[in-house]
């Protein structure tokens, strides 16, 4: 059993509840929007978000029913994005599942998309807080500004660090963040209490992105895209970038070359991580995860041990050591 799995499990009764939060707040009269969000909620995922929501809580000492809406707001925007990531992208399979856009239709899912934004935005309501309503205004600012420079950094090729570590912090690294800070909010901490553990949550989520981009480099069914989807879609991440600022010149222009140009063949992508795994690109991105892993476990030190504690420096093993 993963570390993951034990936390789940810890969990259940405050995860069952929080997804009883959200079946009920996306329940409608609508035959239609029921099937489709029905499907859609069958197969839930790892739920690694709200996990930290209420895990955040738990660290000072307060899991209440705020905390359980808290969590189903964030789950229910973060699964919108997904929604409409998947219209974007044109993706066909979510969690071995047909995605909404393949099944329905794109009309359907943008407005399946805006309907669990608009119910997100109403369980933060409910929280009482306007902390909770700021952070979700603006994590969905975040989550589009990332994915727009995602888009420049591949448009302009921008082949350096900070251009990536920039997106993913928006991208990916602000759903952390802000899962950290809605827990702790609605537990009634203070913003001088919860800084530190805000910290270690952003870096929880470059590390997530990190992993994610590191699949793309191998061949596996378990991740459930092909390998060399990023460079596909013109996404240069960090293990190929180290290796790019790091390959002798001769070796490293005609690859920057490749991604100039753009519309790889698929011997060139083979050619393009090839390149990234024989010049150290994978072990480099490890080392950074876990030169952030020991900062960020540092970080929570000014806490008081707990099962709480524990259980948030065992995710951030657990994102670093996944095989899907």
């Amino acid at each position: 059993m993963d570390q993951l799995t034990v936390i789940q499990n810890r969990l259940s009764k405050e995860l069952s509840g929080m997804n009883a939060i959200i079946h009920q707040s996306l329940f409608t009269s609508n035959e239609l929007m029921n099937t489709v969000v029905s499907n859609y909620l069958t197969t839930k995922g790892k739920q690694i978000r709200p996990i930290m929501v209420i895990l955040s809580a738990g660290l000072f000492g307060n899991v209440n029913e705020h905390v359980l809406h808290a969590g189903a707001a964030l789950e229910m925007l973060h699964n919108a994005s997904l929604i409409h990531d998947d219209v974007v992208d044109e993706t066909t399979l979510r969690r071995g599942n047909p995605t909404i856009n393949a099944e329905w239709g794109n009309h359907i899912a943008v407005l399946v998309g805006d309907y669990f934004t608009s119910n997100a935005l109403s369980a933060g309501i409910k929280t009482g807080n306007i902390a909770i309503i700021s952070a979700l205004s603006d994590l969905g600012k975040e989550l589009s500004l990332g994915e727009i420079d995602q888009i420049c950094n591949a448009r302009d090729h921008h082949l350096d660090e900070e251009s990536y570590f920039g997106m993913i912090r928006k991208k990916t690294a602000s759903l952390f963040r802000n899962c950290a800070k809605m827990g702790a909010e609605t537990a009634g901490a203070t913003p001088e209490e919860y800084l530190p553990l805000v910290e270690f949550a952003e870096m929880l989520g470059l590390c997530f992105q990190i992993k994610d981009d590191i699949f793309d480099y191998y061949d596996t069914k378990l991740i459930g895209k092909p390998t060399g989807n990023d460079l596909r879609e013109g996404k240069v991440t960090l293990p190929l970038l180290y290796a790019l600022n790091t390959a002798p010149e001769a070796e490293a222009e005609p690859m920057k070359a490749l991604l100039r140009r753009g519309d790889l063949t698929n011997e060139e992508i083979d050619a393009l991580i090839d390149f990234a795994k024989s010049h150290g690109g994978i072990e480099y991105a490890y080392e950074r995860m876990r030169g952030m892993q020991r900062e960020a476990e540092q970080l929570l030190s000014v806490y008081p041990d707990s099962q709480w504690k524990q259980s948030l420096c065992d995710i951030f093993s657990y994102i670093i050591d996944r095989d899907k």
